[in-house]
Formats: structure tokens, sequence, C-alpha cells
């Protein structure tokens, strides 16, 4: 996996997010309740906090074993990680820890060699902190932007799988297609306000 992505808007962190399975996945589980450039800085930010060289990586038997309440401290740092660093801290280790019970600390082995998008939205669903929602958006970013195409890839992922949508992470190339990612997310929230108002 060696693509150019353009989550965080930031070359160093999206070179990271690229090169690197595990922070791909960290970046798309701190996607909530911060905007999606905060989010997928994440991943580099806490590599520099561990250590980690500029080329380097993430290691998920690293992470596993790191003490908690060190781990939280390192990613409640100035700027943090996160809006909330302490249970984020919590999640990415309970996703590291399952990565190396499952996958032996391989990311990519999640998806690598599945054959169908049902088996691999399954394997999305079962790790810590992937909701349906989450595990349908990541697995739209592997179809469009990772190369991973697994059949039936596209119907796997909903409506976040369709060709030309600008529904998500996985439809942002550039800042025109963040722009139009962001506002579909606005038209959301606008719909779903006035649906509240009309209840009300």
């Amino acid at each position: 996996m060696d693509v150019t992505l353009h989550l965080a808007q930031d070359p160093e962190a999206d070179a990271l997010l690229g090169r690197s399975p595990l922070a791909a996945l960290t970046g798309m589980l701190l996607d909530q309740q911060v905007p999606m450039e905060w989010a997928f800085k994440g991943p580099r930010t806490i590599a520099d906090r561990l250590g980690v060289a500029a080329g380097g990586d993430l290691d998920a038997h690293d992470i596993a074993a790191l003490d908690p309440e060190a781990f939280a401290a390192l990613l409640s740092e100035k700027p943090a990680v996160h809006r909330y660093p302490g249970s984020m801290a919590k999640r990415i280790q309970q996703l590291c820890q399952y990565l190396v019970e499952h996958y032996e600390g391989d990311a990519e082995a999640v998806w690598r060699g599945v054959d169908s998008g049902a088996e691999l939205l399954k394997r999305l669903e079962e790790l810590p902190g992937f909701g349906k929602q989450k595990a349908q958006i990541f697995l739209a970013l592997l179809g469009k932007q990772l190369g991973v195409t697994p059949t039936g890839w596209r119907e796997a992922a909903g409506a976040y799988g369709e060709a030309t949508s600008f529904r998500s992470v996985a439809d942002i190339t550039g800042p025109e297609s963040l722009a139009k990612v962001r506002a579909h997310k606005q038209e959301l929230k606008a719909a779903a306000k006035a649906a509240k108002a009309s209840r009300a």
C-alpha cells in the first residue's frame, strides 16, 4: 500500500496514511466529533510523539503494549490528537490489541486476500470502534483510493460505494472534492434539523 491520500490536507500526515494500513485505520477511528483533517492528522502526530522516524510506521504491537495512562497522556499533549484524547487513546489501544490477537499485528491482513465485499465489511465491523457506517466508509475508501476491490465491494459499502458520490472521506482527493463532501454533510445536517423542527 503506497498511494497518495489527501485526507489530512498535510503532506507528511497524508504520506503516512497512504503507506500505512494501521495509520489509515487509526485515522478512520479518530474521525468522529472532530474535523476530518484533525482526525486524519492524528496518526502522524502519534507517530511523532512515539519517536517514529519520518519514513517509519506505527506498530500495533508497540501501541498495544504501552501503559494506558502514558498513551493517554501522549494523545493529550497540546495540540491534542482528539477532542476526547483519553477515550480515543483507549480505543486505539483496543484496536491495536485486536489486530495483534487476530492478525498478528498486521493491519493490512484485515483486507488482504479477502474474496468478497460482504466478508470485508464483516471483518471491518468486527474491529473495535468500527460500527456499520464507519466500516462502510472505510470499505469505500479501500475500494475507491487504495485499490482493494473484492467482488461486491461497492454494494457492501452501500451509498458510500457509489462511483460519483461525495458523501465521505472515501471521496476526497483534493480541496474541490473536500468542499463537495462538506456541502453534502451540511445538507444532511440541515435536513435533520428541519425534520426535528417539524416533529416538535
